[in-house]
């Protein structure tokens, strides 16, 4: 395929990715979960990193690299979801409350949160594609380093979430608060390692240009807000704090609740 110029890509993608959230928002209306939405972010990122893989400028080799450590890392978390929030679940308490928040405008705003999923499919496949668009051969030793930093990240990230899911699967942990594992030394490890994992490009990026460098920024920088400050911790800990009590508020004062470390003792 004839390589394509860096703006229609992420045009194109924006196009197929609002299709894509209009069939999962109508979906999503019987089956009642927003979960789905995330899943639709997980695997609509490797779809479009895996066409920018066949359109993008840039050698061959990197760019299938590239599009390797999207994909593994997207359908990875992206089954994740699907397995523990959505496939024969109920709705998560976060999705529940935005649905009484919402009220009567529910379909409406609902069918916007999935357009706002759709964008953000094209805003983080840019990091990706900036790296893809190298066109220095390859492999630079910086380029290595951010693949080492991509594994340390994404095995971390998929440890944490089948530590949780292991202790949550036993019925003597309901209402308990998981310090297992990672979770000794951080109170959202999971959300540590997908933060770290953006890190990668911006690593790789570093062989680039240097007038596209900068772009990579934008995965770890966004990413970084939404768990701080949006979607990711505030969210959590307020829903964990009713549900698991005194329990959590020990363990908020005694662990870090991002970066791993060993806990203080009260």
């Amino acid at each position: 395929m004839m390589a394509t110029d860096p703006l229609s890509l992420l045009m194109t993608a924006w196009a197929a990715s609002a299709l894509l959230m209009v069939v999962l928002w109508l979906l999503e209306r019987r089956l009642h979960n927003l979960a789905l939405a995330d899943v639709g972010w997980c695997y609509g990122l490797a779809l479009v990193v895996l066409w920018y893989a066949t359109a993008a400028q840039g050698e061959m080799a990197r760019r299938l690299v590239v599009c390797g450590m999207i994909v593994l890392y997207a359908a990875r978390l992206g089954t994740h979801v699907l397995l523990d929030r959505l496939w024969g679940q109920s709705e998560d308490g976060r999705y529940r409350a935005l649905r009484v928040q919402w009220g009567e405008q529910g379909p409406l705003r609902r069918f916007w949160y999935f357009q706002l999923q759709a964008a953000a499919i094209v805003w983080f496949s840019l990091p990706p594609l900036v790296v893809m668009q190298n066109p220095h051969p390859p492999f630079h030793l910086v380029e290595l380093l951010g693949v080492l930093l991509w594994l340390v990240a994404v095995t971390g990230e998929a440890v944490a979430d089948w530590q949780l899911a292991s202790f949550r699967r036993q019925p003597w942990n309901r209402d308990r608060v998981c310090r297992e594992g990672l979770w000794y030394y951080s109170r959202h490890p999971n959300y540590f390692f997908e933060w770290l994992h953006w890190w990668s490009y911006v690593v790789m990026g570093l062989a680039s240009p240097l007038g596209n460098w900068g772009l990579t920024l934008i995965g770890p920088l966004t990413m970084g807000w939404a768990l701080l400050k949006v979607t990711g911790i505030p969210w959590t800990e307020a829903q964990t704090m009713t549900s698991r009590g005194e329990e959590y508020a020990t363990y908020r004062r005694t662990t870090n609740a991002f970066f791993p470390w060993f806990p203080r003792r009260l």
